[in-house]
């Protein structure tokens, strides 16, 4: 690994764990095996060290973006993931219905609707909590 690849791993997991929460991360960790490290390690220093920890937008506006663009594809899982990691981006209620509107002008509506049902459920359960 360079030193830049270092910082950027370690800039990633900071960003990672600020957004998804420590729970999530050690999950992911724990979980990863010699065939998915090279994957775990690309995602915490593209997505998280690159991407997400640009000071362009913030955690707010990239969560409802993520969201949209998860919703639009069909990604449930993920979608789900980034529903629940809003209680950390800042991201409200009112912002994923608005951005899953757009899914449904812009992607079409069975993605938005499918995307719908993924949120009112992670937000009951989020509620449960």
């Amino acid at each position: 690994m360079t030193e830049v690849e270092t910082y950027r791993h370690r800039l990633g997991m900071e960003t990672r764990r600020s957004v998804l929460g420590d729970a999530h991360v050690d999950r992911a960790i724990a979980n990863s095996t010699d065939f998915d490290e090279p994957f775990q390690a690309l995602i915490t220093e593209a997505a998280w060290g690159h991407v997400w920890s640009r000071p362009n937008f913030t955690k707010r506006e990239r969560s409802i973006i993520t969201i949209a663009l998860l919703a639009a594809l069909g990604q449930d899982e993920e979608v789900a993931m980034h529903v629940r990691a809003t209680a950390n981006t800042g991201a409200s209620r009112e912002d994923v219905r608005e951005a899953l509107l757009h899914v449904a002008i812009y992607a079409g509506v069975p993605a938005a609707n499918h995307a719908i049902k993924i949120a009112k459920r992670v937000y009951e359960q989020m509620d449960a909590e």
